[in-house]
């Protein structure tokens, strides 16, 4: 079967890491990333590149059409600390993206879509420890919401048109490969760079909050796996809960430790424990696990060897 992949939000801190993997898996001239303003020199030398809004449902059509698109990859977002500084542009980019693509597929332009959901979905009312695939839904935040209302939008026009959306809701996800992108749980990959470069490291969040995290490597192999699992093993289709680990900065601070044994941590709250505060520490992702075989690979102590490994490499 022909396959050519267009990935949307290229050049964020998940579709970097994406793009490259997709481009190790299939021929490199199949697989077209694409964001607002170029990439850097791998993303731009690795194969097809496309400067691309992802709210413009004209540019991305032409770009399917042109490039024959069977998947795509939507990974363009404003994420959730973003998001609260700027409101409206937060939910016009993340609604209007996700509803040019769905249309594509509508239409039958493209035939797969990967569509990213968050445990921002969750809210204050929703059960923190071992969230439960289907549970209480009531963010409180512009991302929140416009994750829950897009997983709901997914499953509808799965349910009405048949498009084949396929989602996951991403933990707070930790690499080395690319900075920290206006996300609250983003300090978990802030606090390594700030090890290594200054032996401390002022957390946003108290030394309680503990929030459900994944290494990217993770991350990527859950996205593909889920696009590349059998059609009949997909039986959600607003979005699956994933989960790899869960810890609090004290926790982190303690990993990174073992490495670096001089590394201090302090707290200085701000306002994305409020957003913290009404996320889940833990998640259920036992759904993912039997409808298509999602395992993850790394716990928090491998994760920190290899954070720490690369970042003083560089």
């Amino acid at each position: 079967m022909k396959k050519r992949i267009l990935i949307i939000g290229a050049c964020g801190q998940i579709g970097t890491e994406l793009t490259a993997q997709l481009r190790k898996l299939y021929e490199p001239r199949k697989v077209i990333a694409s964001d607002i303003r170029e990439g850097d020199d791998d993303m731009m030398q690795g194969g097809p590149f496309e400067i691309l809004d992802a709210t413009n449902y004209d540019a991305i059509q032409d770009v399917v059409i042109r490039h024959e698109i069977t998947d795509v990859y939507l990974m363009a977002a404003m994420l959730s600390a973003t998001a609260e500084k700027f409101p409206m542009r937060g939910w016009e980019l993340n609604m209007t993206s996700l509803f040019n693509v769905l249309n594509l597929a509508k239409d039958k332009k493209i035939e797969k879509i990967f569509w990213p959901s968050s445990i921002a979905v969750f809210g204050p009312s929703t059960p923190k420890v071992n969230t439960p695939q289907r549970t209480i839904m009531e963010p409180s935040t512009v991302y929140g919401i416009s994750k829950q209302t897009g997983e709901r939008w997914c499953e509808y026009f799965f349910e009405r048109y048949g498009v084949d959306v396929r989602s996951i809701r991403y933990p707070g996800l930790i690499s080395y490969k690319t900075l920290p992108g206006g996300g609250t749980t983003d300090y978990a990959v802030d606090i390594y760079h700030k090890a290594i470069k200054h032996k401390k490291y002022i957390s946003f969040l108290n030394a309680e909050t503990t929030l459900p995290m994944m290494f990217m490597d993770d991350a990527i192999r859950a996205t593909i796996g889920i696009m590349e699992a059998s059609i009949s093993d997909i039986k959600i289709r607003s979005s699956y809960n994933l989960a790899a680990m869960s810890f609090n900065p004290v926790e982190l601070a303690a990993s990174i430790k073992e490495h670096i044994p001089e590394f201090e941590i302090g707290f200085e709250e701000d306002f994305r424990q409020a957003i913290a505060d009404t996320w889940p520490q833990s998640i259920d992702d036992s759904e993912a696990r039997k409808d298509w075989g999602w395992k993850p690979e790394f716990d928090l102590e491998e994760t920190s060897r290899i954070m720490i490994s690369n970042l003083k490499d560089e």
